[in-house]
């Protein structure tokens, strides 16, 4: 069977809930949530970078930080998490929005895998 883990960086914190609730209704399980915040906030920046990531607190005040997302999923779920997912964000091609990729993973025990 094809694994892939499913990364996704949720910078639209506020839409978690929902997406959580997209997942179960598709039967999308197993996600796994870890608070997370970009390098940006945690380094010091020059006074122009300062600037940018002002301007952008003002556009956006409420993102301080992000939800990372982990599920392992076979192959052939990858395009449902990923229709789930720019549903309920409006699309991940929106800036600011957050990114989604995949790692294959060569070996899984723990849990019970079902290729559908």
């Amino acid at each position: 069977m094809n694994m892939k883990l499913v990364v996704i960086v949720l910078n639209k914190t506020e839409c978690l809930e929902e997406l959580l609730r997209e997942f179960a209704d598709r039967a999308l399980p197993g996600a796994t949530i870890l608070q997370s915040h970009g390098m940006m906030q945690e380094l010091g920046v020059d006074s122009q970078m300062h600037f940018m990531l002002s301007l952008r607190n003002i556009l956006n005040p409420d993102h301080k930080e992000n939800r990372t997302i982990f599920m392992a999923a076979p192959q052939s779920s990858v395009p449902d998490i990923v229709d789930a997912v720019n549903k309920v964000t409006g699309g991940l091609n929106r800036s600011d929005t957050g990114i989604l990729f995949t790692v294959p993973i060569d070996f899984i025990t723990g849990i019970e895998v079902n290729d559908s």
